[in-house]
């Protein structure tokens, strides 16, 4: 059986950041962060313990994040992100089974470096839905 790359974070669209946070912490008790204008004003959503190093404790459970509503279609629908292990052979796969690499924040083509965190980039899988993919940094 060939290696499985697994579902890593999950993120969706927020009108109101701060109804957001209220919201998933009370109803469901997550601690939510919100980051600067650095991070893309992005809200991070903690739903499971993590370690010194920021990974989830329990197996298979998964942390995510909000980002900010935008008015273009088909950009506001949640949206998953999976790890692998070579991000450029990761593209060129989504390529050739019929997706398409749509890139990262600064557009078509890029790949966004997220301090601390790896290398990502969002593509379309063959029935359009937005999904991303990560290279994590290599653990120390």
């Amino acid at each position: 059986m060939s290696k499985m790359d697994p579902v890593v974070h999950f993120e969706m669209p927020s009108k109101d950041k701060k109804r957001t946070a209220d919201f998933y912490s009370t109803v469901f008790g997550w601690k939510m962060t919100q980051m600067g204008q650095e991070m893309g004003s992005y809200l991070l959503a903690g739903t499971t313990e993590t370690d010194e190093n920021n990974m989830v404790k329990t197996p298979g459970a998964i942390n995510g994040g909000f980002f900010d509503y935008q008015e273009k279609s088909g950009f506001n629908m949640p949206h998953l992100v999976i790890s692998v292990d070579n991000l450029e052979e990761s593209m060129k796969k989504v390529e050739d089974k019929g997706g398409k690499v749509l890139g990262g924040i600064k557009g078509p083509g890029t790949v966004d470096d997220i301090p601390g965190i790896g290398r990502y980039v969002s593509f379309e899988d063959s029935d359009g839905n937005h999904v991303g993919m990560l290279q994590p940094l290599p653990e120390k």
